[in-house]
């Protein structure tokens, strides 16, 4: 699995790539855990890119979770953006479509967090 990070004035966009599942559902989250302090700035989230997501498991599901819960324990947000029907499907079944805020694109899901980063995104 691939995870490639970029930041718009502050704000993580972080792409998770391939699986996620319990083979490297732990590597994920080690991953992960360095840009959760993004999240807690103010005015500022982790946006958690998954359009070259193929799959998720339970596993995956968890470290999502395991991530939002912490990003709200120190005020932050984390938000998902632009799933693959597969995985949208995962989401829904599980009904995790009501935990996270979903948006169909990064910059939608960007301008929910903060407008300078959108504007960066913007910029290129």
């Amino acid at each position: 699995m691939q995870l490639v990070s970029h930041e718009y004035a502050g704000t993580v966009v972080l792409a998770p790539g391939g699986r996620l599942d319990h083979d490297n559902s732990e590597a994920f989250r080690a991953a992960l855990q360095p840009h959760l302090e993004a999240a807690a700035r103010p005015q500022r989230g982790v946006v958690l890119d998954l359009s070259n997501l193929e799959y998720v498991s339970s596993a995956g599901l968890r470290c999502f979770v395991l991530a939002a819960k912490q990003a709200k324990a120190q005020g932050g947000r984390i938000v998902i953006a632009g799933m693959q029907p597969v995985v949208a499907e995962i989401f829904q079944i599980s009904r995790f479509n009501l935990v996270f805020d979903i948006f169909s694109s990064v910059r939608d899901a960007l301008a929910a967090l903060s407008a300078d980063a959108t504007a960066a995104y913007d910029r290129g």
